[in-house]
């Protein structure tokens, strides 16, 4: 007969394991090397809705499509090391909000797009080596992005420790990026030539198993921006350089046996210096058969608006944004992700809807009418070389 702690470490593997994460990522979470290399390839598209011809001067407008092709490595390099390798490509192009005007025929805002569709790529590198040891593991990253009009260097570490009885875990993380904006001039003035910010953020979090089946964790994290935070493709757009964001988040996830399934439940708090605060709520239903995995998820999320935050410029304040995401919304998404394994190899995919209104949301504001709606899906490729 297995014995107790065995069958919590069983339950906890169900709980935390995602078929639809990067083993890079999945490495984390685990106490030891991965047995076998393995590689895998990932292509997804994110495309927004037109604006509808009611929101925007000069009628419907196209809006932003990205499409996104990835590539993993993931190795282990010998009893206690492992390596991993990110790699993504980012091909980006539509317009996007320039600013929001008043129409003459009615008191309403109207969106004034970009114009000429942008054209942009994004290349993105990421290296992890993890060290593990008997009580937990630790991992050192380093990201390089780099696309036509920014460039970003990011160091992150992170580690985690079981408790004696294996029934907690600690986990800490800190990181840094130093970013460089040079805007692409076009048709249209940009509010900078040439500008960074940096980016210092640190999180704790708690994991607990509190039966066999069930356990919960809770998070807290911290980041401070600093430099130049304004949109440089936004007209009068000007933000503070500088921002401060408290999280808080909470998880719980539950195993049944029965329907071998695992009901996850998070919820984060967000609040800013800028007087935006935020609450999000995931669930999703994950279940397994034999060798296939099948996850439902449904997300709400609702935002308040920044202090400066106005469709139209009246007021002669120190700062000014009329960007949508800086506006009060609530929003919902839903989706599927699926999972299938055939010998070595892993084959997934998953589909989101995003919509959102002003209306949805528990906080009062003004209306964008910038509010971006949005489909993604992707699938993936994945092979161990067992």
């Amino acid at each position: 007969m297995a014995s107790r702690q065995d069958d919590l470490n069983k339950t906890l593997v169900a709980l935390t394991s995602s078929a639809f994460l990067l083993p890079a990522y999945q490495s984390a979470m685990a106490d030891a090397p991965p047995e076998f290399t393995e590689i895998g390839t990932r292509y997804s598209k994110y495309k927004e809705d037109d604006i509808s011809a009611k929101k925007a001067f000069g009628g419907r407008s196209e809006r932003y499509d990205i499409d996104v092709a990835q590539f993993y490595l993931l190795a282990p390099v010998s009893d206690d090391w492992s390596v991993a390798l990110d790699v993504s490509w980012e091909d980006m192009s539509g317009a996007s909000p320039w600013f929001v005007g008043e129409s003459i025929e009615a008191d309403d805002a109207k969106v004034i797009m970009s114009g000429a569709s942008i054209e942009d790529t994004r290349t993105e590198v990421s290296v992890t080596t993890r060290y593990y040891f008997d009580s937990g593991n630790a991992g050192f990253n380093y990201t390089y992005s780099d696309e036509d009009d920014y460039e970003s260097k990011a160091l992150s570490l992170d580690g985690s420790i079981n408790s004696e009885d294996g029934l907690t875990t600690y986990s800490a993380a800190v990181s840094a990026s130093d970013d460089d904006i040079t805007p692409t001039q076009g048709a249209y003035p940009t509010n900078t030539l040439d500008a960074t910010k940096d980016v210092r953020s640190a999180w704790l979090g708690v994991t607990q198993i509190v039966s066999k089946r069930a356990l919960v964790r809770f998070g807290l994290s911290y980041t401070y921006r600093d430099g130049f935070l304004t949109d440089p493709y936004k007209y009068l757009d000007d933000r503070p350089d500088e921002r401060k964001e408290w999280t808080v988040s909470a998880g719980y996830r539950y195993f049944l046996e029965e329907p071998n399934a695992a009901l996850h439940v998070d919820y984060r708090y967000f609040d800013d210096d800028w007087g935006i605060a935020s609450q999000t709520v995931d669930v999703a239903w994950v279940q397994t058969f034999k060798d296939t995995t099948v996850s439902p998820f449904i997300r709400y999320y609702s935002q308040d608006e920044a202090d400066f935050f106005s469709n139209i410029d009246y007021e002669d304040t120190d700062y000014f944004s009329d960007d949508y995401r800086l506006s009060a919304f609530g929003a919902f998404s839903y989706g599927l992700r699926l999972s299938h394994e055939i010998g070595n190899w892993s084959i997934n995919a998953d589909a989101e809807r995003y919509q959102t209104d002003e209306s949805w949301g528990v906080y009062g504001g003004e209306e964008s009418p910038g509010l971006v709606e949005f489909w993604r899906y992707g699938v993936g490729l994945n092979y161990a070389f067992k």
